[in-house]
């Protein structure tokens, strides 16, 4: 297939690449290469992908609306995998008009480039993030996520509305999958679990909001792209029991699905920064803070439809994916940036 991945110099983006050209899929990679975080890394992931054949490079942002016009008007792609967004809870406070740019508009772009182009089937980005202030666990896609606790959050929920109704009217098969805490070698900068080991290997503490209280749905990457690929190659159909008068959130009467994408095995936080330690052969020294607005005390993925649908198992305890990222993280930067 012809496959375009937006977002693909960032972490999860990458790594998808990765697969689909591993199978023999054509790749072009949409990146807008902005400086969130460290753009050396954007670049160091691409390094991996450019030697490729089928791999092609585009430095574009999903915002454009007339550059990403044409890029589906010229390429005619067989399906997409959008994951260009602005990530982030906390720096959703800081920057809210980054987010609607970046996520809301972006995301009506490449829809359109659906719509117009007859698009086998669209994969998309969204989050656990949306689960906002339900406590009902596991988080299943079956239940309401109709109460965000950040912009970012709330744009991710947006996404998912502007699917369904590109979907409802036009046909256009849709499926958003909502990421659970992803992990593992070239992840991103501002993600926790990189912030905690640059932060140890250079002795200084490390802050653990909500007193570390907080049990998380570590996904490692390996085990999120699996999923990816596996979802790409099923369009997503029409069911033939969605009952309007009792709706389900994650399913519908249009070619739309949702699924939660997670490891289905929640970490409790200390037991997560012990095993960093363990892998780093450092203690931390912890600032323990009380939480952050807009952050959830603990999240579970219900992965249940994933297994069903797609045969989806996540295979990687918390203990393996640390050590490889910390293998990696060592060989990239050495002990110290």
């Amino acid at each position: 297939m012809k496959v375009l991945v937006t977002g693909a110099a960032g972490f999860i983006g990458c790594f998808v690449s990765r697969k689909l050209l591993a199978r023999g899929d054509e790749i072009v990679g949409l990146d807008n290469l902005n400086d969130y975080y460290d753009v050396s890394l954007k670049k160091a992931r691409l390094a991996t992908l450019e030697p490729a054949e089928r791999f092609r490079f585009e430095k574009l942002d999903v915002a454009d609306r007339a550059s990403i016009a044409a890029l589906f008007d010229g390429e005619k792609f067989d399906r997409v995998v959008h994951l260009a967004a602005q990530a982030g809870v906390q720096y959703s406070r800081e920057n809210p008009h980054t987010y609607t740019e970046s996520n809301v508009t972006g995301t009506l772009n490449v829809l359109e480039g659906c719509r117009t182009n007859q698009v086998e089937h669209l994969v998309f980005a969204s989050s656990s993030s949306v689960y906002g202030a339900n406590r009902a666990m596991p988080y299943s896609v079956h239940q309401s996520a109709e109460h965000p606790l950040s912009l970012y959050a709330a744009t991710k929920k947006a996404c998912e509305s502007m699917a369904h109704a590109y979907s409802s009217l036009y046909g256009i098969p849709a499926t958003g999958l909502r990421f659970f805490t992803v992990y593992g070698p070239f992840g991103r900068p501002d993600m926790m679990l990189f912030r905690f080991t640059r932060n140890i290997l250079a002795g200084k503490p490390i802050d653990v909001f909500n007193y570390g209280n907080h049990r998380r749905d570590f996904t490692y990457i390996d085990d999120i792209v699996e999923g990816v690929a596996r979802t790409l190659d099923k369009t997503a159909q029409p069911d033939p029991d969605w009952d309007p008068k009792k709706p389900d959130p994650g399913t519908s009467s249009a070619p739309y699905r949702l699924y939660n994408i997670g490891n289905n095995q929640p970490v409790d936080l200390m037991r997560y920064i012990e095993v960093l330690e363990d892998c780093l052969g450092r203690k931390a020294q912890m600032n323990l803070l009380p939480m952050q607005p807009g952050d959830v005390p603990d999240t579970h993925a219900d992965v249940r439809d994933l297994e069903t649908d797609m045969g989806y198992r996540p295979a990687t305890p918390v203990e393996t994916g640390i050590r490889r990222f910390v293998d990696w993280y060592l060989d990239y930067y050495g002990t110290e940036e």
